[in-house]
């Protein structure tokens, strides 16, 4: 009956869709389409939809299921209408007796080889076969269902080996939907089918179980299968979500769409939403599955209070804890001056929750020592392009990728810390674009499947100035400079000068290479493989801008786009890969002691004018202290209160002990967070946060894409954020008086340019916004930046000399470490690590290259200590030739692994941002942990102890 089947139906092939347009009949209805368009498509546009199980609007037509055929007048057999393109005059019958004949036998024999279970299936209200079943007018099967049927494939073993999803073969259709998504989508090609004909199975691996395979669980083949193979464990647990609430990702600076599908206030599921512009329906494993932190059982969700560290914790009420706070901070300023207190933001929040903050800082405290995690990430962006571009903030959209020709990523790692964009890049790379990856390790991209990098610059840390200027002197010695697009963008002072020195001799890669490490040859070629593009698109991340010379760098590479012309067109740009979710919108905001929201210098009258008329208080023109300032003031003594919110300092920032001692000096800390963070553990008041399912407000992601965040359960303690530093600050003196985060975004509108014409209710009507948007840009903002002139108006070129790191390697210590991220785990691990992602990656381990370890006897696994200028710890060894020879590298997910003990306290010299890859270090075989870490744990367990106390005791006591 099957091989009947499949004789009868023709295939047809696809076609490239070009923009001429084809009429023709579908139904009786005439319908005008794109010439190359599928059948299937075009019958939708006229508003028949066709039967379908292996066809899915976000992979390429396969035409296997065998549900989609039609009948075209004058052609024999009965073609898949997925494949099938479009043609002139064309007469397409999709629904005859004869079609609905083939399609009902071709569910029977999918139904005869599925189990009996349909009425109690997990997937029951959710299942494409179900529903194609019904629509076919499928009532019974001929040949048995099940075991009844003969040979089947109902007892097929059930892998539960991941610990988001089910894979259950007995279900699976072999509609190849699941395997298509993992390769067009995600670009991992993890999945496969085993076997031919009835033996055809969907295959991780080589026949692998999901966790063995080189599966990511970004939850592509979940999202594409029609049937309940491939499964939420949460669906199968709680049934079918009843209602969806869009929102956006609160991990990395992609900024990902999702519905939170959900029963009540309990989320099911959460799903990558299709029309979300910057991930078009894929996501992570982050995103779309390690969201089970919101509930732990870690969460923090009474306010509580101590007079010193050394006490134990007190639950008390939220008015209690607000009063205890700011009386503290009134008593400090009393004593020591107003600029004895600041805040810290956090890229973690909104938009509006971080403006509220800053705005405290200079209306209720009177200062302006306000800084933000970017300070630690890239605060170098901000002032490199700023100078360079006249704004810094990247100049794409990630969709643009899609239109380069060449790509060079700089000290990023895409795959592991943005992969849905890894993924867009992937198979942008995959269609023939060219890679290139200046990096010290040998990153995925280096050589994922099906792509290769053609040039990979693996450069000795911290010779990234080196290594940019000498592929500029290469551009401009060998005549590769774009004079008309120069001459027309361009200021021509400071291209000239900078022309000559960059041409020097000891520029050369030549001369570079003993410093650099990269062959002469090599940068060569890479050089003249960007400048010839025609499109070449730059896309960087930390391994950039956490240098001594970080902002020289980020000069650097807006001078070499520049000079080769591309700037301002689609499949080009410079790309910062923001790290943090909302980093972005932490710096538009005015996060930074020196500017006001919309980068504007603290000390512009005009500007200051504006928001102290808004706000009714006088501002001061006196730029405040930054991060590491605030931490040596405070052990000079000057600096005595600090109000911390969604922030880490301790195991995010450098030099650990320096932080802890800094730290350890004041007299009041207000923490506000979901968990008992490092940096609690110093806290005098800790204040609940909210996770982003708790929150209402707007994220900015890398593109400047201003997208809604959307309360989907209330704060599980009962306050969120905004309205907590609405609380402080009028206990404070200053009043807040907010009903809605979209009052505070209006009044950010209001007083910021780039903001002007941004409102809630825009972001729902386009989705999402792109900032500058006002009344001389598009309604949905600016996609794409500096199209005719640079936002400064002509670009500006400027010097960047090669000064070495400070960081040196010698006999005492021979390696250079530099650090990262994994897929798994995100920033410090405090999400990630309460989810089910510790099955991935569950310490920081240390790569070493195998002659190092060799030379050192050190093997795979064994315990290390690592040992800097700064301090010690101890971590397992992973040999890797990813590794280069005398470079090692780490993560910094877990605090018990203390990777910031080691790293120093040495910055960017423009913006402070710290050295994090560069620092020289020794490796030795060692038996147990090292000083720093037996007092981690003394100091950990005391402060667990003083949480446990302080919980007993308001139970015990009713409060």
């Amino acid at each position: 009956m099957l091989q009947h089947l499949k004789n009868e139906i023709d295939h047809g092939t696809p076609a490239r869709v070009s923009d001429q347009t084809v009429t023709l009949t579908i139904d009786g209805m005439a319908v005008s389409v794109p010439r190359g368009t599928s059948l299937m498509r075009a019958a939708v546009d006229a508003g028949v939809n066709v039967p379908k199980l292996c066809a899915t609007d976000s992979l390429e037509p396969f035409g296997s299921c065998r549900l989609c055929l039609v009948e075209i007048e004058g052609r024999r057999g009965f073609p898949a209408s997925c494949t099938t393109p479009a043609e002139a005059g064309m007469v397409v019958h999709t629904q005859t007796p004869k079609l609905q004949q083939l399609r009902k036998g071709v569910m029977e024999l999918y139904i005869s080889d599925h189990p009996l279970d349909c009425l109690t299936c997990s997937a029951n209200g959710d299942c494409e076969l179900q529903d194609m079943a019904g629509v076919t007018g499928l009532r019974n099967v001929r040949y048995g269902v099940g075991a009844a049927a003969g040979a089947h494939h109902c007892d097929a073993k059930k892998d539960a080996s991941n610990p988001y999803f089910t894979y259950d073969p007995s279900k699976c259709i072999v509609c190849n939907r699941c395997v298509r998504a993992c390769e067009e989508t995600q670009g991992t090609f993890a999945l496969t089918i085993s076997g031919r004909g009835f033996e055809s199975r969907v295959s991780p691996g080589q026949d692998q179980p999901f966790m063995d395979s080189e599966c990511v669980s970004c939850g592509a083949c979940v999202q594409a299968c029609p049937t309940a193979t491939l499964q939420e464990k949460t669906v199968i647990e709680l049934g079918q979500p009843e209602h969806s609430v869009i929102t956006t990702c609160a991990y990395c600076g992609v900024g990902c769409g999702f519905k939170a599908e959900m029963k009540g206030n309990t989320v099911v599921r959460m799903v990558p939403w299709k029309d979300g512009k910057a991930n078009e329906g894929h996501s992570c494993v982050k995103g779309r599955f390690a969201w089970g932190y919101a509930t732990h059982k870690d969460r923090i969700t009474q306010p509580m209070v101590r007079e010193t560290i050394t006490d134990a914790w007190r639950e008390v009420s939220w008015p209690e804890a607000i009063d205890f706070a700011a009386t503290r901070f009134k008593a400090i300023q009393a004593r020591h001056g107003q600029d004895s207190v600041g805040g810290i933001t956090s890229s973690r929040c909104t938009n509006e929750e971080v403006y509220l903050v800053q705005k405290l800082i200079r209306a209720a405290f009177h200062t302006n020592n306000v800084d933000t995690c970017a300070r630690v990430c890239h605060s170098p962006t901000g002032y490199g392009m700023g100078q360079t571009f006249g704004t810094s903030a990247g100049t794409q959209t990630f969709k643009s990728v899609e239109e380069a020709d060449v790509i060079m990523v700089i000290g990023a790692n895409p795959t592991d810390a943005h992969p849905v964009f890894g993924s867009r890049m992937k198979k942008r790379l995959r269609e023939g674009a060219k890679l290139i990856v200046v990096d010290p390790r040998r990153i995925d991209l280096v050589s994922s499947p099906h792509i290769r990098a053609q040039h990979h610059l693996a450069l000795q840390p911290g010779t990234n100035v080196a290594v940019i200027t000498a592929m500029a002197h290469v551009v401009v010695t060998e005549g590769l400079v774009n004079e008309a697009y120069v001459a027309e963008r361009c200021d021509t002072p400071s291209f000239n000068a900078w022309r000559e020195f960059v041409a020097r001799p000891e520029n050369s890669p030549e001369a570079f290479e003993p410093v650099t490490g990269v062959p002469a040859s090599e940068l060569r070629a890479a050089a003249r493989l960007f400048a010839a593009g025609p499109n070449s698109a730059i896309y960087y991340g930390l391994g950039v801008t956490e240098h001594a010379q970080g902002s020289t760098m980020v000069i650097g590479i807006c001078n070499l786009a520049m000079a080769c012309g591309m700037v301002g067109r689609e499949g080009v740009g410079v790309n910062p890969l923001r790290g943090q979710n909302n980093v972005q919108g932490s710096c538009d905001m005015g996060s930074f002691p020196h500017e006001l929201p919309g980068y504007r210098h603290i000390s512009d009258t005009t500007v200051r004018s504006t928001f102290e008329a808004a706000w009714g208080v006088e501002i001061s023109p006196e730029p405040g202290l930054r991060i590491p300032n605030m931490f040596e003031a405070a052990l000079a003594g000057s600096f005595k209160g600090l109000y911390c919110v969604g922030e880490d300092i301790v195991q995010s920032d450098p030099n650990t002990q320096h932080v802890a001692a800094a730290l350890s000096a004041m007299e009041c800390i207000v923490v506000q967070d979901i968990f008992l963070n490092e940096t609690a553990k110093y806290a005098h008041v800790l204040l609940p946060g909210s996770s982003f399912l708790e929150k209402d407000g707007t994220f900015t992601n890398a593109e400047r894409r201003i997208s809604r965040v959307r309360q989907v359960m209330p704060p599980l303690s009962g306050v969120g954020d905004w309205e907590a530093t609405a609380m402080l600050s009028t206990a404070l003196g200053y009043p807040m008086h907010y009903t809605h985060p979209e009052e505070i975004m209006r009044e950010i509108a209001a007083l910021t340019p780039s903001f002007a014409g941004v409102t809630y209710e825009k972001i729902d009507r386009f989705g999402s916004v792109q900032w500058p948007c006002n009344e001389t840009t598009a309604e949905a903002g600016t996609s794409l930046m500096h199209v005719e002139k640079f936002v400064r108006g002509k670009g500006r070129f400027f010097n960047t000399q090669y000064v070495p790191s400070d960081e040196k390697v010698n006999s005492r210590y021979p390696l250079l470490l530099t650090t990262g991220r994994i897929l798994s785990q995100y920033n410090v691990g405090a999400q990630t690590r309460r989810t089910p992602n510790n099955q991935w990656h569950d310490e920081d381990r240390l790569e070493i290259h195998p002659h190092d370890a060799e030379e050192r006897g050190i093997a795979d696994g064994d315990w290390v200590g690592v040992a800097s200028r700064a301090g010690q710890t101890v971590l397992r060894a992973q040999i890797s030739d990813r590794m280069q020879p005398g470079v090692v590298y780490t993560t910094f997910h877990f605090p018990e692994s203390g990777a910031n003990v080691i790293t120093t306290d040495s910055s960017d010299w423009a913006t402070n941002c710290p050295e994090y890859k560069v620092t020289a270090v020794q490796v030795t075989q060692v038996l147990q942990p090292s000083e720093w870490q037996r007092q981690y744990a003394d100091f950990n367990r005391q402060q667990l102890a003083f949480l446990a106390e302080g919980r007993a005791r308001a139970e015990v006591t009713g409060k």
